[in-house]
């Protein structure tokens, strides 16, 4: 048997999606950018799908900048508010995607950018009133970076609260909501946010596409040079049939939402009781075991196995079949572990594997049992 429970790292096309993709590669070859036929038709078809996730989201079409994924929006926003928006200060936490870390590590060494890290609880929750402090240590102009959703514990961060909070100090407000974008609704006109990232490849979408909403007249300049594409904010010809694919994703996504959330939410709590039941010791990292303040796509547990067995761990399940992951997937094959878990473990926690599952509305309950199974053997 296979079992894919390593959904947060990515997820499957929904069978809709490679049709829609293959329709449009197989209709539409023509370049966006060309004036004829050709290029008209493929335009009509990047400008619907983006005014379609606008009106998903509740934002407008302009605000709506198709990007490669998650890694190429975070980047877009935060070198870009330092280039084009004076921004001298950006705050951040310990615990967030590499895709902000490493490029705020690199706005730093290259352009002296003042880097803020706030104080984390050991369940990985944010410190808003750090947050406070931080905002109002002085007067430089700054951006806060906080992901919507831990991709590793599954945290969900008050936007709402972290949005009006930065807003009312005077800085911008960036979330890489990669893990949130098609399992929770956003209203963008009325969220306090100026910048969010997304990748389609994390709601049944195709891999290679995302967006960057930016907030309309917020005065952000070209982040790629070359053409006049996306508001002439990215040059490149548009991948057309991958926008497509996004948008064929997303919109079954919202559609399908609560449905499918109750579905993936069963998932989570029969695994969650039945790891108590066979693990009794078994910790759930960060706030991952709690249907309210975690994600109900993921849980991230650290069994209590000793560092011998431990090192057969992997290597069990994937002859079994199970993927899952060590931490987080752009962590594998590290030897420095998880970042996100090294920031709120103890060490004597830090001894125990630790494995991220997370699931869609692919999974079933026979699969989960199956897992479970295969853990029990594992330990007997």
């Amino acid at each position: 048997m296979n079992v894919y429970f390593d959904n947060a790292a990515t997820t499957p096309m929904r069978k809709e999606v490679i049709d829609s993709i293959s329709s449009v590669m197989n209709d539409s070859f023509g370049n966006p950018s060309s004036t004829h036929a050709f290029g008209r038709n493929a335009k009509k078809y990047v400008e619907t799908a983006r005014k379609k996730i606008a009106s998903l989201l509740n934002a407008s079409p302009q605000e709506i900048i198709f990007t490669s994924g998650g890694t190429e929006s975070d980047n877009m926003v935060l070198c870009c508010a330092v280039k084009d928006l004076g921004v001298k200060t950006i705050i951040s936490s310990p615990i967030e995607h590499h895709a902000v870390i490493h490029a705020l590590e690199a706005l730093n060494k290259i352009h002296k950018v003042n880097v803020e890290y706030i104080n984390i609880d050991n369940d990985g929750s944010i410190d808003l009133g750090h947050l406070e402090v931080l905002l109002k240590k002085d007067n430089s102009k700054k951006l806060v970076s906080l992901m919507h959703i831990n991709n590793e514990i599954g945290n969900i961060l008050d936007i709402k609260m972290v949005g009006k909070l930065c807003h009312e100090n005077g800085a911008f407000f960036h979330t890489d909501a990669v893990q949130g974008v098609g399992h929770y609704t956003f209203d963008m006109e009325n969220l306090p946010i100026d910048f969010l990232s997304s990748a389609a490849h994390k709601f049944h979408g195709p891999k290679g596409i995302g967006f960057s909403f930016i907030k309309k007249n917020i005065g952000i300049e070209p982040f790629i040079y070359g053409g006049a594409q996306e508001r002439g904010l990215r040059a490149g010809t548009e991948s057309v049939h991958n926008v497509v694919g996004m948008h064929k994703a997303l919109e079954m996504a919202y559609s399908n939402l609560e449905v499918e959330k109750s579905h993936i939410l069963d998932l989570k709590n029969h695994f969650k009781n039945s790891l108590l039941d066979i693990f009794p010791d078994v910790v759930f990292n960060g706030l991952s075991a709690s249907d309210e303040f975690s994600t109900y796509t993921l849980l991230n547990v650290a069994l209590p196995i000793d560092n011998e067995k431990a090192s057969l761990l992997d290597f069990h399940l994937d002859l079994k079949g199970i993927a899952c992951s060590k931490g987080s997937a752009c962590q594998s094959g590290s030897s420095s572990g998880s970042h996100v878990l090294n920031s709120i473990q103890s060490k004597k926690l830090r001894q125990r594997p630790s494995l991220r599952f997370s699931f869609s509305n692919f999974n079933t309950i026979k699969e989960v049992d199956y897992v479970i199974y295969s853990l029990k053997e594992f330990i007997n």
